[in-house]
């Protein structure tokens, strides 16, 4: 099968592609969340001109020629272009197999356990206590985790105190047979990120996330070395070259690529890959409820050394209101803690009609 056309609908914040072949078969993907309409012209201009005319079928290698051709342009905005013909190409691999993607890559279709993710930091340690509380009274989700500190805040917090605050007060209301999780966002130096370790190891947190500024490998390695808790990362990680560094160094226990800013299931699973010989587990990054949240599904069930949940984005009206008009049936519906990885071919999706008619269209196709 030939790539024959390419076809984008974007907004700033999200972006769709959809392939058709030279007979006609379609398959969904995305560009990563977040000045979505950039990596869409980047798409355009740096991705498609490669694409069109290439084997459908053969997706690592077209994804492997597209970086050595674009060789002059590493970095994230070439990785979440081509992570949306990676992900439209799985689709239309499962649908012609009459697969799901999970089942592609080796899995099976089935139920994962989520931990409930809080984007927020402008939020009281009661509001959030009370919010969290809610969901695992209401979904039965076991698994929460929560922000401390400032998003590359070099030590400083959101508001004085609000770290020493969160910590105790979420972990005592939630309180015992539930898994508890923070996300330092690249806030802390390796002395600060350590003296709050010690702290979660005190109040029952098992995961540490991003404690330090993701670049600085080494001090992350550092704060992996002196605590017994989990420090986790490399969301944002977006070369292979990064990490190989990263899993090399053992800069932490747990790896979290992201699918769509590393650039695809390809890439993704090639670090899954790394980790797992390692010794290392896998628990993809996946913060909205786009396409990789459901991508990262798909993985978590095929992967030797998947993590025990998957990260599910809490936040509705307050950050995301944008991803509930995204789908024509939502795939991530959470009963009992759990959401279901279905067995339609494919993601298994359909993209909104009403979302497609109000974006930004373009496209590339054969002459």
């Amino acid at each position: 099968m030939k790539i024959a056309k390419l076809e984008t609908f974007c907004t700033p914040l999200i972006g769709f592609l959809r392939v058709t072949t030279e007979c006609g078969a379609q398959g969904w993907g995305q560009v990563s969340t977040y000045n979505a309409d950039i990596s869409c012209t980047v798409f355009h201009r740096q991705v498609a001109r490669h694409a069109l005319g290439a084997d459908a079928t053969d997706i690592a290698g077209l994804v492997q020629r597209i970086g050595d051709a674009e060789l002059k342009f590493p970095g994230t905005y070439l990785r979440r272009a081509t992570g949306a013909l990676d992900t439209a190409l799985w689709d239309l691999r499962g649908k012609a197999e009459g697969k799901p993607v999970t089942a592609l890559l080796g899995g099976t279709p089935g139920p994962l356990r989520v931990y409930g993710s809080s984007m927020r930091r402008d939020i009281t340690a009661e509001d959030e206590a009370a919010r969290l509380c809610h969901l695992r009274d209401t979904l039965g989700i076991d698994a929460f985790k929560w922000r401390v500190g400032k998003e590359a805040g070099r030590d400083i917090d959101k508001w004085p105190g609000r770290t020493e605050e969160i910590v105790p007060h979420v972990s005592k209301a939630l309180g015992d047979g539930v898994t508890k999780l923070v996300d330092a966002n690249s806030g802390f130096s390796p002395a600060r990120a350590i003296e709050v370790g010690r702290m979660l190891e005190d109040h029952g947190i098992s995961h540490f996330e991003e404690p330090c500024p993701y670049w600085e490998h080494d001090w992350t390695r550092q704060v992996t070395e002196a605590l017994s808790i989990d420090v986790t990362g490399g969301e944002q990680d977006c070369e292979l070259s990064s990490w190989q560094s990263i899993i090399g160094k053992r800069c932490v226990n747990v790896v979290q690529p992201d699918v769509l800013y590393l650039g695809g299931m390809c890439r993704t699973l090639e670090v899954a890959r790394m980790a797992a010989e390692a010794g290392m587990t896998c628990t993809p990054h996946s913060a909205n409820h786009g396409l990789v949240t459901l991508c990262a599904m798909h993985i978590l069930r095929a992967i030797p050394n998947a993590g025990p949940y998957l990260e599910y984005s809490i936040e509705g009206p307050y950050t995301q209101q944008w991803a509930d008009h995204l789908f024509v049936e939502r795939p991530y519906a959470v009963r009992d803690g759990q959401v279901e990885v279905s067995d339609a071919p494919g993601w298994g999706i359909e993209v909104a009609p009403a979302f497609l008619e109000k974006a930004a269209y373009a496209v590339t196709e054969a002459a």
